[in-house]
């Protein structure tokens, strides 16, 4: 069963776009889909943490938002920072998911048993996950993946009913 699922931001939580307002003030676009799945899997007792390369309070509030208790930016090596994380909380890779769109997230990969990867991912990704999803980062792919795994393991029922 996964346990914990990791998230990248740039290009999976937001669509990897960067903008910048007329006073520097970083800006980024985070789907609300994403973010009740996010919610729902939280209400189902499951661990979530945020694994980025880039440092923003935008991702700071979005995560206090969401109640994602951990959250790592300006990660340098990914796979070092989830072996931590893993010993930390005790669990195996089998019980991890992570979903990520870049090079960076590679050696993530290799920490998780079960990757994804946006449909807009780099190219060199689509053949190093588990799951090439369908929709794009920003629009939908962190839900479909927590949808895919909630239905792997025979939660979506449960998963659903929370909103009834």
């Amino acid at each position: 069963m996964i346990e914990l699922i990791v998230l990248d931001v740039d290009g999976t939580l937001s669509d990897g776009t960067v903008y910048f307002d007329a006073q520097g003030v970083e800006l980024k676009g985070f789907s609300v889909r994403d973010g009740l799945a996010i919610d729902g899997w939280i209400k189902l007792g499951k661990k979530v943490a945020i694994l980025t390369g880039r440092s923003s309070s935008i991702v700071e509030k979005r995560a206090r938002e969401l109640k994602i208790e951990w959250v790592f930016q300006g990660v340098k090596d990914k796979g070092a920072k989830l072996r931590e994380l893993k010993a930390e909380l005790g669990l195996t890779s089998e019980q991890i998911a992570g979903i990520g769109d870049d090079l960076n997230d590679l050696k993530m990969f290799s920490e998780v048993g079960l990757s994804f990867a946006p449909r807009d991912c780099a190219k060199s990704i689509i053949q190093r996950v588990d799951v090439h999803l369908e929709h794009h980062g920003g629009k939908g792919a962190v839900r479909e993946m927590i949808e895919s795994i909630l239905e792997r393991e025979g939660l979506m029922e449960e998963f659903l009913a929370l909103w009834e």
